[in-house]
């Protein structure tokens, strides 16, 4: 019985305890967008550490799965990077727990569609209109949940755009079946070496991945693909709100933003959106009044 009630506490603690509370000053804990992985662990993380002394523990998955990870109390963050501005939406306002009080705007990367460079289908890819391909018998193809990330989302969007320019009303059907058709739904973060292993042969990925993974790609129309708008924040309940502010600072600085831009992630002109009067002093004046 002892045994038995041993294991159970060891569960209930996985549950409750999936991200730690960093108490010391030292570690700032970042959760971020699962599209800007390679970007953080080669990039954004280790610079930032070497110019600070401090270490980054980060976390990667779908934004929406995050926000909902923090709205319910089963992560703790001390800065937040969202792929889209509705993830930090719904965690503002007492009816959401008041976690994010504002956010910064920092960058957008538009949707693509990479490639295995082994696949049967890149003939095709590279000649023919992009959904046709896509409707081909027997093509694998990659994306992700929308009800759990951003980039499923403006998957949809695009398929439903390209559906009314297109004049095929039922082409998000022929080409993706049901939205959580789950031949294709994979997590965010593992997306990338389903393509490149071969277990795919496309995927939708944002422009910053096929940069910093070095994907073979086709960019779609500028009038039909959506852009991730990228953000970031620092919650109300932060354990390290100082470390935070200074990562911040470090991202929307001109080294974070050269970093940026090394990675496909095109920068634009920083806003914030919420309480200003809530966010850091530092952060504030890097804003101009008004954005």
């Amino acid at each position: 019985m002892r045994n038995a009630l041993s294991r159970l506490w060891v569960a209930l603690l996985a549950v409750f305890m999936v991200s730690p509370a960093y108490a010391d000053d030292q570690t700032v804990n970042v959760l971020y967008a699962g599209s800007l992985v390679n970007l953080m662990e080669r990039g954004v993380g280790p610079a930032f550490e070497k110019a600070t002394g401090l270490h980054v523990a980060g976390y990667a998955a779908g934004s929406t799965q995050l926000a909902n990870e923090i709205k319910g109390k089963l992560r703790r963050a001390d800065v937040f990077i969202s792929a889209s501005p509705k993830a930090d939406a719904g965690l503002m306002g007492a009816a959401n727990g008041d976690f994010v009080q504002w956010y910064a705007t920092f960058g957008e990367s538009p949707l693509l569609i990479a490639y295995n460079p082994r696949s049967r289908f890149v003939p095709d890819l590279e000649s023919k209109r992009w959904d046709l391909v896509l409707e081909e018998p027997g093509i694998r193809i990659g994306r992700t949940d929308p009800k759990l990330d951003p980039k499923g989302a403006l998957t949809l969007d695009l398929m439903n755009r390209a559906a009314a320019a297109y004049h095929e009303p039922d082409l998000v059907a022929r080409a993706l079946g049901a939205p959580d058709n789950p031949e294709q739904v994979f997590p965010e973060e593992a997306l990338i070496g389903r393509l490149q292993s071969g277990q795919l042969d496309v995927g939708f990925f944002y422009s910053t991945e096929a940069v910093t993974m070095k994907l073979r790609s086709i960019r779609l129309p500028p009038d039909l693909a959506p852009k991730a708008t990228y953000t970031v924040t620092i919650p109300a309940n932060a354990d390290n709100a100082a470390g935070a502010t200074r990562f911040v600072a470090f991202l929307l600085g001109p080294d974070g933003r050269a970093l940026l831009q090394k990675n496909g992630l095109a920068v634009t002109s920083l806003t914030l959106t919420g309480d200003a009067a809530a966010a850091p002093a530092p952060i504030r004046a890097m804003i101009p009044v008004g954005k």
